[in-house]
């Protein structure tokens, strides 16, 4: 492999639910131990192009590369390979209430790996620990900690393997905005640490200013603007300016629906 080539390229990448086209087109990389910032309003296709490259969902059209690989149309032993790679921080942590705080932490390692519970356990009360909560935690159940601290066993799930890839799924949705710069804290250092690439989408700009190198927004389908996040401000977009200091008026009209 090109040792210049990115981490992730995505091109041409179209999908589709009926005849609503959600994305069209679409064109983006992100360099290896980069953090890439998808920004978007509501219902923009960020999700939709994450899914894409978990391999969740099928684009009709395009391509995916990881590392120089085409992944788009891979399964089984090849698609659970790559899997293997990536860690993923989903909205809202999506943790197991039925499970202990230690196993969502360690749920990857044991179903996915195959790992013994004791060992999982020792990493999982590691990795508590580097998202700033003590091992006494770990016996609790989800419904018993904050959203701030569910937020940080989320985290610490996505981090337990020591992916090279990690996702962040809106990190900072539905906190406070203290907490939120708390957990914007612990993405980088978490992300610096393991030396991962990262792909985060948001529509939170002060959490996309912070833990991004580059950011990128997404429009009709397609990458509209991809730069670095010191520029934003000088995009030179109508679309991306409107979005970043978020004013009604502008170019994004948002539907509104008359009472």
């Amino acid at each position: 492999m090109n040792a210049a080539a990115p981490k992730i390229s995505v091109r041409g990448l179209r999908k589709s639910f009926d005849e609503l086209v959600v994305l069209d087109g679409l064109d983006i990389d992100c360099a290896a131990g980069q953090s890439l910032v998808i920004i978007g309003g509501s219902g923009s296709g960020k999700s939709v192009l994450v899914k894409c490259i978990l391999g969740l969902l099928e684009p009709e059209a395009g391509s995916i590369r990881i590392d120089g690989v085409e992944t788009v149309g891979r399964g089984g032993t090849a698609r659970n390979a790559l899997m293997r790679r990536i860690g993923m921080l989903f909205q809202g942590g999506a943790l197991f209430d039925s499970l202990r705080v230690w196993e969502n932490v360690a749920f990857g390692l044991v179903q996915g790996r195959g790992m013994e519970r004791r060992a999982a356990k020792t990493i999982a009360v590691a990795k508590l620990a580097a998202v700033g909560l003590a091992p006494e935690v770990g016996e609790l159940r989800p419904a018993e900690l904050s959203g701030g601290m569910q937020k940080r066993v989320a985290l610490a799930r996505a981090i337990a393997a020591e992916p090279e890839i990690i996702f962040f799924d809106e990190p900072t949705t539905g906190l406070d905005p203290i907490m939120a710069d708390v957990i914007n804290d612990l993405i980088i250092k978490c992300v610096r640490d393991l030396g991962a690439t990262a792909v985060s989408i948001t529509h939170d700009m002060t959490s996309a200013r912070k833990i991004a190198d580059r950011i990128a927004m997404l429009y009709g389908g397609r990458i509209i603007w991809h730069g670095p996040t010191a520029e934003i401000d000088r995009s030179g977009s109508p679309f991306v300016d409107q979005f970043i200091h978020g004013r009604a008026e502008g170019p994004i009209r948002m539907p509104i629906r008359s009472l």
